[in-house]
Parts: structure tokens; C-alpha cells; sequence
């Protein structure tokens, strides 16, 4: 079931600072309280495969979010002391050291069962009894949440298929442009160029020009 549009579930979830610091992390109160947007995204597991590619690319992205007032947070079910050996992991030997955002160790699940993006599945074997399938740990899932906590993007990405982290920023462009102006965004709607009002004489017009 989709959330886009709703508020981001308000739960505070462990997390691992950059310099080994336990913190607790609500993603709705740091929207709200900072009034800034987020973007949390979630990883299948640390020491892997694609996944540090992913932390990489955002970390290279840093400053373009910042300019957007918009934070970011990765998330996975690793433990903080999983999360901080992989921070002190060298780039070249597949770790994520230099990454300074902040980490979620949702080690419970508790939020990660909130969204729906476990890849897990409870069946019952010919006995009636529960068994389990699945990996267990989250599938590439990113939201985007806005100033008020309402979330305005998401999408979920199966294992093997890394993130283009510039549409994240294309998305967040798209999205306050509508917050300034009041004004929709057309297909492939980049910064600079042409938005429309949401009417039937403005898209007209718009497909006229394109």
C-alpha cells in the first residue's frame, strides 16, 4: 500500500553517526522540528555488493542536497556496531568509509515492518504450522518527506538494481517548485525550464510549445 501523501510513521529508531556515535533518529520529528526535507533510503545489508555503491553516490551528492535543505539518512537492519565496522572500511576494500550521514539500525524491523519492505512471507506447512521465507532484510526502498512530514515520493527498487541518485534531487527541484510557485511539473520537468497551471488552457499551451 502506498504512502505517499501520508505522514511519515512517527517511530524513533536506533542509528550510527560517521564517528561512532549512538544515536536515536525520528525521520518525522527531523522533518518537522528542522523544517527541512528528507530523503531516507534503504539498503539490503552492509559488506555487500551494490550496496556501497549507493552509499557512495549519496555521499558524493552531500552538497546538492544540503543546497535543497534536504537531509540524508540510509537505513538497513544491521546493528549500530555492524554499520560503524563498515564506516572504517575502506573504500577500495568495498567499505563505506568517508560516508558522514547518519545510519538507521533497524535491527527490530519495527519501522522497516511500517513500510512494508521486508522481503519476507509466512506461509503454513502441511501440519499448520508457520514457516518462514524470504531474506529477511529490505529491498532498495527510498522516500522522500517534506517540511511537514507528509511523504511526496516513494519507490522500491528489487535487490540487484542500484538508485540514480540525481532524480531524487530532480524529484526534490520538481517538488519545491510546486511548493513555491503552485505550479505541476510535466514530464522530465527539469530546474529552468517550463512548469504549467494545472488546467486544461496551460497544458495545452505547454504541448503546443513541446
Amino acid at each position: 500500500m502506498s504512502l505517499v501523501g501520508k505522514k511519515f510513521p512517527n517511530v524513533t529508531i536506533d542509528a550510527m553517526s560517521e564517528m561512532g556515535d549512538d544515536l536515536r533518529i525520528n525521520i518525522l520529528e527531523e522533518a518537522t522540528s528542522n523544517q527541512q526535507k528528507v530523503i531516507l533510503f534503504w539498503y539490503p545489508k552492509d559488506f555487500t555488493f551494490v550496496c556501497p555503491t549507493e552509499l557512495h553516490a549519496f555521499q558524493d551528492a552531500l552538497d546538492e542536497f544540503a543546497k535543497r535543505n534536504t537531509k540524508v539518512i540510509g537505513a538497513s537492519c544491521d546493528t549500530n556496531e555492524v554499520h560503524f565496522a563498515w564506516l572504517n572500511t575502506p573504500k577500495d576494500n568495498g567499505g563505506i568509509e568517508g560516508v558522514t550521514y547518519p545510519l538507521l539500525a533497524d535491527t527490530h524491523r519495527q519501522l522497516a515492518n511500517i513500510l512494508g519492505i521486508v522481503d519476507q512471507d509466512f506461509e503454513y506447512n502441511e501440519d499448520g504450522e508457520e514457516t518462514f521465507t524470504g531474506s529477511n532484510v529490505t529491498y532498495r526502498a527510498t522516500y522522500l518527506i517534506d517540511e511537514t512530514g507528509k511523504i511526496f515520493h516513494e519507490s522500491v527498487n528489487d535487490m540487484p538494481l542500484g538508485r540514480n541518485v540525481k532524480e531524487y534531487l530532480r524529484l526534490i527541484d520538481a517538488y519545491t517548485h510546486v511548493q513555491k510557485h503552485g505550479e505541476v511539473c510535466p514530464a522530465n520537468w527539469e530546474e529552468g525550464k517550463d512548469a504549467m497551471k494545472a488546467d486544461r488552457t496551460s497544458t495545452a499551451e505547454y504541448l503546443a510549445k513541446n
